[in-house]
C-alpha cells in the first residue's frame, strides 16, 4: 500500500490538473473536426483514448521531470518531499515505471489511423526534454506549450488524417495560454529557482507580468475569433467567448497576485475551468 501511494504521488494522479491541461487541447481539436451526424460514436470512442492517453504521458512525464531535476528539487520548499527528491523511489523504480506507462500508451495510441500515430511518436523527444530546458532557457514555458497543446494537432488529423492551416492557428494561440498559464504557475518558486540558478518567464517578466500575461492570453482569445470565422461558427460560439474573456481578463489576471503563493496555484489550477469553456464553445459551434 506504501508503494502505491508512492506511485500516486509520484504520477500526481490526485492532481488532476496537469492531465486535464493535457486533454483539453486534444478534445478542442477533435471536436474542431468532426461531423455529429456521421462520427458521433468514434468521437466518443477517441475522446476516451486521448483522455486515458493524457493521463498516461503526464504520469510518465511527472516522473521523467522528477528524476532529472531530483537534484533541484530537494533545494526547492514546495517539492523537496517529491518522492524521488526525498530518495523514497529509487532512480531505476521510476524509469521502470515510465517504461510501463509509456507501453500502454502506446497500445492506446495503435487506436488512431498511421498519421495520428506516427506524428505523436515524433513528440516523444519534446515530451521528455522539456525539464532540462529551464537549465539553459528563460523560456521552457515555450517549449511546455509546444508539447502540451500538441494534441490539438493530433485531435485534428485523427479524423482529418490531414494537417491544415486551422489546427495549426489554434494550436500556436494554445501555446500562448499555456505560456501565460505556466508563467503564473512558476510565480511559486522564482525565489528559490533563482537562488538554484534556475530559469523561468515567471523570473524573466518579474517586472512587468501583466503586460506579458495579458499579451499571451490575447493571443490565445484571438486565435479563437479567427478560427470562428474560418470555420464559419455560428453565433451562439461567438457569444461565449464573453466567458472565455471574463475567466481569462478577470478571475484569471485582475485577481491575480504574484507574491501570494496560494493565489498563483488557485488561478493555475482555474485553467481547467477555462479548458472546459473553450470545449463547451466547440460543441455549441456544432449546433
Amino acid at each position: 500500500m506504501n508503494q502505491f501511494n508512492l506511485f500516486v504521488e509520484l504520477t500526481r494522479l490526485k492532481k488532476p490538473i496537469g492531465y486535464m491541461l493535457l486533454f483539453w487541447p486534444c478534445a478542442w481539436g477533435l471536436t474542431l473536426v468532426i461531423d455529429f451526424s456521421k462520427n458521433l460514436n468514434l468521437y466518443l470512442f477517441y475522446l476516451l483514448l486521448f483522455f486515458l492517453g493524457a493521463i498516461l504521458m503526464r504520469s510518465a512525464g511527472c516522473i521523467v521531470n522528477d528524476i532529472l531535476d531530483r537534484k533541484f528539487d530537494n533545494k526547492v520548499s514546495r517539492t523537496k518531499n517529491r518522492p524521488i527528491a526525498s530518495k523514497k523511489v529509487s532512480v531505476q523504480v521510476g524509469l521502470f515505471y515510465v517504461i510501463i506507462l509509456c507501453s500502454l500508451a502506446f497500445l492506446v495510441l495503435v487506436n488512431f489511423n498511421n498519421l495520428t500515430i506516427l506524428m505523436a511518436l515524433a513528440s516523444m523527444p519534446l515530451a521528455f526534454t522539456y525539464p532540462l530546458m529551464k537549465r539553459y532557457t528563460y523560456w521552457p514555458q515555450l517549449f511546455l506549450g509546444i508539447t502540451f497543446n500538441y494534441g490539438l494537432i493530433l485531435g485534428w488529423v485523427s479524423i482529418n488524417n490531414e494537417i491544415s492551416v486551422i489546427p495549426i492557428i489554434f494550436y500556436f494561440g494554445a501555446i500562448f495560454w499555456t505560456l501565460g498559464y505556466d508563467t503564473i504557475y512558476g510565480f511559486q518558486d522564482i525565489k528559490d529557482d533563482e537562488i538554484i540558478g534556475l530559469k523561468s518567464t515567471s523570473i524573466k517578466f518579474k517586472k512587468s507580468p501583466l503586460a506579458f500575461l495579458y499579451m499571451s492570453y490575447l493571443f490565445f482569445f484571438i486565435s479563437l475569433i479567427i478560427i470562428g470565422f474560418f470555420l464559419k461558427f455560428n453565433i451562439f460560439y461567438f457569444f461565449s467567448l464573453i466567458f472565455i474573456f471574463i475567466q481569462l481578463f478577470y478571475f484569471q489576471l485582475k485577481k491575480l497576485k504574484i507574491d501570494n503563493p496560494k493565489n498563483c496555484l488557485d488561478i493555475f489550477k482555474s485553467n481547467n475551468y477555462l479548458g472546459f469553456l473553450v470545449f463547451v464553445s466547440l460543441l455549441i459551434s456544432k449546433i
